[in-house]
């Protein structure tokens, strides 16, 4: 009986452990407490639950296989009523044992038990649960230490996936450091506030020097997270490979040739026409791709070709009002985008002192304000207009974000952040 009153005050030995470990299985929570028979009397039984004031709950075992439980509250409860320790202390323990209790085998898996757990109902919560290995007794598990266990496993869990996310970011920053290499030895004026809504995000920015020009792009991918942040790097390399000496003048050209190839590699046809297609390949048909603005920038010319799908391009020319250029009204590489899809090339001046602007639509798209409406293109340029004689551009990424953040107020943020800026 000391022996009981011990083990019923120990806790489960291996419950910590079994909480990091995604195989955690229902024996590491097994607390091997000693069992009653049914040859014990309800006197016996109010001696031992006397003895382990921790004890919640007592198994009852017949040829070492479980048979009940009592429950603490419940034995006690009845014991205390008038005449009832008199009528019933001699019997046997099986008058107040609860005949169905959960008896689980020590191989299960937490998760499996918790299903299980929740199918019996809270009862079990509070007595506990009877575990067996090959089918006989072998002791008992609690409620708590489920609880603790699948709180330990869902904490593993999300560090295993924040630690993934981690090194996601660190793998999409790595990519990102030629085009930002790029941008600080061709624009040595620029501004770049990319913000990704999670670690890792669907924005992403492009810079090819040559010896003419550099080739710019903002660009977001569909979705946010890892989705967005898979596409980008889809994106990117679609990009890389599209762009030649060749049509790297002619940015709605390098857009139509990314469109084909993103279509082509992600089988991206008009799921509007099933033709043949089976239901389970119509079901599970992809429609990705992405809005951006394309960018050739010739330096010793001084001019911008300009090509946009559903991204603008903005320009603040020194003593003009400041001009937005809307792009395209078709996305690049979508399912409903045709294959043989064009853009329009955009050719603008750049004259000394202008700054040329590029953003996403989670800039403008963000809701806030007393109306909870979009940030918008207008209070966008507004803002750039208003500081436009500032001496250097980069400053201005920290005034955005602020104007940004103030707008929001308590909204959550719904996407990711992309701008770019820059003077020749």
């Amino acid at each position: 009986m000391s022996a009981l009153a011990l083990a019923a005050l120990h806790p489960a030995s291996t419950a910590n452990a079994a909480s990091s470990r995604q195989n955690a299985l229902t024996a590491s929570l097994l607390l091997p407490l000693p069992a009653a028979s049914p040859n014990q009397t309800n006197d016996e039984v109010f001696g031992i639950f006397d003895s382990a004031p921790n004890l919640s709950a007592l198994p009852v075992t017949e040829d070492d296989r479980p048979i009940g439980l009592i429950n603490r509250n419940i034995f006690m409860d009845s014991f205390a009523r008038p005449f009832h320790r008199e009528v019933y202390g001699r019997k046997s323990c099986i008058a107040f044992m609860d005949k169905q209790p959960l008896i689980v085998d020590g191989g299960m898996s937490i998760q499996d038990l918790s299903f299980r757990v929740v199918e019996k109902g809270g009862k079990t919560l509070n007595d506990g649960f009877v575990i067996t290995i090959d089918g006989r007794y072998a002791g008992m598990g609690t409620g708590q230490d489920l609880v603790r266990a699948i709180a330990g496993l869902q904490a593993e869990k999300n560090r295993i996936v924040m630690e993934s996310i981690d090194y996601a970011s660190v793998i999409q920053r790595s990519f990102l450091r030629p085009s930002r290499e790029a941008l600080r030895s061709q624009l040595p004026d620029h501004l770049l506030l990319w913000e990704p809504r999670d670690l890792v995000g669907g924005d992403y920015f492009y810079c090819r020097r040559f010896d003419d020009g550099f080739f710019l792009t903002l660009f977001d991918c569909t979705g946010h997270g890892v989705p967005g942040a898979f596409m980008t790097l889809i994106m990117a390399s679609f990009i890389n490979h599209a762009l030649t000496n060749d049509n790297r003048h002619d940015p709605a050209a390098v857009m139509a040739e990314v469109n084909q190839r993103v279509k082509s590699a992600l089988g991206q046809i008009d799921h509007s026409h099933k033709s043949a297609a089976s239901n389970d390949e119509l079901e599970h048909r992809s429609d990705d791709g992405m809005d951006a603005a394309f960018c050739w920038v010739a330096t010793a010319e001084r001019r911008i070709i300009y090509a946009g799908a559903h991204s603008p391009l903005i320009l603040l020319r020194p003593g003009e009002d400041i001009e937005l250029i809307e792009g395209d009204r078709a996305g690049v590489g979508y399912a409903s985008t045709p294959m043989d899809q064009t853009w329009q090339n955009h050719c603008h001046p750049v004259p000394p002192g202008t700054a040329v602007f590029l953003a996403t639509d989670g800039l403008v798209d963000q809701p806030g304000g007393p109306k909870r409406i979009a940030f918008g293109k207008r209070r966008l340029c507004a803002l750039l207009a208003e500081h436009r004689n500032a001496s250097a551009l980069a400053p201005l990424r920290a005034v955005v974000l602020k104007a940004l953040e103030d707008y929001q107020g308590t909204e959550t943020r719904r996407d990711d952040v992309g701008l770019i800026g820059f003077r020749l």
